[in-house]
């Protein structure tokens, strides 16, 4: 190997390590320097470790030391992901101008309102000045179009001082097709296993030793360089590892050291499908240790209901039966059979298991962006649905997320969108739109579906948040800011065990959720009348009158014990 320096090439030397064969040293080089690799005559490859890529993916890595930060954030103490109201948000999309900092400038604003943990999509280095993020590459590094790695740590720097915690999205189950050299390196990858994106990363073949500490080193550092609160793990079920401890338990053990170690807490938040309560268990107990773990199924359970839509993944969901079923029991398919997949899916939840160790929502990335249109919820239901939309997932037993732009009602798209070189960009944008040939989002959206060119910077533009006000949207704010209130009824356990949750109907389209908080959507066409406890919000009109609650067509009122 030889590194390739601005005005010299230097040999690397072989590490005499039989404990850590393949490694190779060479120069000390300052912070800011310019340097890349030959591998057997290939190349010049950037650093697989590259903490700082600002020429893109394929260019040169840049020295980056993360201690030259004056971090302000001394006495943050930390914020468990656990029952923390938290935030999802696209860097790219979430400001006009789409950088780190111009996010650090909303945090006050997050915390304002009573956000508690944003949650940032990936910010690996991606193709091109545009993407999700989920096609990173050189996972060291954070990309330079939102500000590198050192608008990175401003960003959470100034969430700090805020208040806010944060969530850092990270993707270990593949890499994308675009500047991916680590092959080049060793075996980071196996045909052993395989993902939805090929071949699986290396976790429990021949020289999987390197791979493991690649993964868990990148998740360490996010904490202790960047003071990360909290790292969402996307698709965990595609990590395949048939080790004996699998790589999640290993990653669960170091972050736990680490976490005392700084003495803050550190969490782990998994996406996974397997709907198995063995992910949020303990080491000590034969689970993986994960900190929570997203739980679709209340997802599906809860726009189904609202929206009526029953296609692809939704068709055994729908009825405020499956919505009970899911808020009392987290998952809908807990080993019993799935439609969608054919098969018999999911283990079920203890019952004394804390429920904020299961992430909910009402929207997401994944649910909007994958989309035909990538249209909201927000663009398709009524006032009084968005409302009991934020009330159920805000005033459940579990912890709650928004997607950015949900707290006002936001009607923008957030569609799907890269920036690839011309081959790969024209094969994604033909892709996306066969892929939603067949999935009957005609009969869905009433007519012929142009699905949007991924490709196409309008798509991206099209995507930011408008932060519109005024009308429907200030009603959602001021409804939003009255359901964090309340909140603080549902916090102690024991409240739920005075109050176990449950979901009915009280008449059709008439939803009640039961709990230390009873909401009551009245999506029906005529009023109706509750006597259920004292009125303690309301959005439309609620007004109580002898001891009874008259709810108006398109309101939610909620109601104390």
């Amino acid at each position: 190997m030889t590194c390739i320096l601005a005005d010299s090439e230097v040999p690397l030397s072989r590490r005499v390590d039989p404990n850590r064969p393949g490694w190779w040293d060479g120069p000390d080089l300052p912070h800011g320097a310019d340097y890349s690799f030959l591998v057997d005559g290939g190349g010049p490859y950037p650093d697989p470790r590259s903490a700082w890529q600002p020429y893109g993916v394929h260019g040169a890595s840049k020295i980056f030391d993360a201690s030259h930060f004056s971090w302000t954030d001394a006495n943050w103490r930390g914020r468990d992901a656990r029952g923390a109201v938290t935030y999802e948000l696209h860097v790219g999309t979430f400001t006009a101008e789409g950088t780190f900092d111009a996010a650090a400038e909303q945090m006050p604003d997050l915390a304002a309102i009573g956000v508690e943990m944003v949650e940032l999509m990936p910010v690996a280095p991606m193709p091109g000045r545009r993407g999700w993020g989920y096609d990173g590459v050189s996972l060291f590094a954070v990309y330079e179009e939102y500000g590198g790695p050192r608008g990175l740590q401003r960003l959470v720097d100034a969430a700090h001082a805020a208040g806010v915690a944060v969530t850092l999205d990270v993707v270990y189950n593949h890499l994308g097709p675009a500047g991916n050299y680590l092959a080049m390196f060793g075996p980071y990858f196996t045909d052993a296993h395989t993902t939805p994106w090929g071949w699986a990363v290396n976790l429990d073949q021949p020289g999987n030793h390197e791979v493991r500490r690649y993964i868990a080193d990148n998740a360490l550092r996010w904490f202790s360089d960047f003071h990360i609160d909290a790292l969402r793990l996307d698709a965990v079920h595609a990590l395949k590892d048939g080790s004996e401890e699998h790589m999640l338990a290993q990653l669960s053990g170091e972050t736990a050291d680490l976490a005392a170690d700084l003495g803050r807490p550190l969490s782990l938040v998994a996406e996974s499908d397997l709907n198995d309560a063995n992910m949020v268990t303990g080491v000590d107990r034969g689970g993986v240790g994960m900190t929570a773990q997203w739980d679709d199924d209340y997802h599906h359970a809860l726009h189904t209901y609202l929206t009526g839509e029953r296609h692809g993944y939704y068709a055994d969901f729908g009825s405020i039966e499956v919505l009970d079923t899911v808020a009392r029991n987290v998952f809908l398919h807990d080993g019993t059979f799935s439609t969608f997949r054919g098969e018999v899916w999911g283990a079920p939840v203890p019952a004394d298991m804390n429920r904020h160790r299961f992430v909910v929502c009402a929207s997401n990335h994944d649910q909007v962006g994958n989309r035909a249109l990538g249209d909201r919820p927000s663009a398709r239901l009524s006032a009084g649905g968005q409302a009991a939309s934020l009330a159920f997932v805000l005033l459940g037993p579990f912890t709650p997320m928004l997607f950015m732009g949900e707290e006002y009602g936001e009607t923008s798209p957030f569609m799907f969108f890269t920036d690839h070189e011309a081959d790969l960009g024209r094969a994604v944008s033909e892709g996306r739109m066969s892929e939603f040939g067949g999935h009957g989002w005609e009969v869905l959206y009433g007519g012929h579906v142009e699905v949007p060119d991924p490709q196409a910077e309008a798509t991206f533009i099209g995507s930011k948040l408008s932060r519109a006000s005024g009308g429907i949207h200030d009603d959602i704010r001021a409804w939003f800011a009255t359901l964090v209130d309340v909140r603080s009824r549902t916090l102690a356990p024991e409240a739920w065990l005075r109050n176990p949750v449950s979901f009915a109907e009280l008449a059709p389209r008439v939803a009640r959720m039961h709990g230390p908080v009873t909401v009551v959507a009245n999506l029906s066409p005529g009023p109706i009348t509750v006597s259920l406890g004292t009125l303690v919000g309301s959005f439309g009109i609620a007004t109580a009158h002898a001891g009874d609650i008259v709810v108006a067509p398109d309101a939610v009122a909620l109601l104390a014990p």
